[in-house]
């Protein structure tokens, strides 16, 4: 048993073997992201830890332009709470996943212990939207919402900027390809949420 870090890069993740260390329990990934706070690190459901480059200013920019627009519709209809980048969570399959957006019904994170809300909450969020950077491949993101989907999610969206295309991901679903829209409905998973493209593009 070892731990693996995958360290991604702009092309591809480099795998680091650490064979004298065993695999991280929850608490022991909780305390190696707490004392490196400055990294974006993420934990796959097989126990590989994920280190990410800091956003670019530019991703960084459009990352808070997402959570903006869902902030504000969150406080407006007040039915869940709105998540930024910074926020993991525990999915059932044992992964730890930081997605760029996300929601949570009230009643489901409301059902967690405050233990739990003050970690890497065990919960899938109902909502989530992953963000192409310059260091994200496609297929690897792609990857990503299918696990978002087998562990519970009821809208995700995939937002690539670089091709200028949102796929959209919904349980028991095919994918719905959006070319350069100008806005996205969270409808009807979302009622009345709408995201305006102008500023993520």
């Amino acid at each position: 048993m070892t731990t693996t870090l995958l360290i991604q890069t702009e092309t591809t993740p480099l795998r680091i073997s650490l064979p004298a260390i065993a695999p991280m329990t929850r608490e022991e990934f909780y305390t190696f992201c707490q004392a490196n706070r400055d990294l974006r690190i993420e934990r796959t459901a097989a126990g590989d830890v994920v280190i990410m480059p800091p956003a670019f200013s530019d991703t960084g920019n459009r990352n808070f332009n997402l959570a903006v627009q869902l902030g504000i519709w969150a406080e407006k209809y007040g039915t869940g709470l709105g998540f930024d980048s910074s926020a993991g969570f525990t999915l059932p399959n044992g992964a730890t996943r930081s997605p760029d957006a996300s929601w949570i019904k009230t009643e489901r994170w409301n059902a967690l212990t405050e233990e739990e809300k003050a970690s890497f909450a065990p919960i899938c969020p109902d909502f989530v939207i992953e963000l192409r950077s310059a260091s994200d491949t496609l297929s690897s993101l792609k990857t990503k919402m299918q696990e978002y989907i087998e562990n519970g999610i009821s809208l995700g969206w995939l937002i690539d900027r670089k091709n200028r295309t949102v796929y959209i991901y919904r349980s028991n679903q095919e994918v719905q390809i959006l070319e350069n829209p100008e806005q996205v409905s969270g409808e009807p998973e979302l009622p009345g949420f709408r995201l305006l493209m102008s500023k993520i593009w």
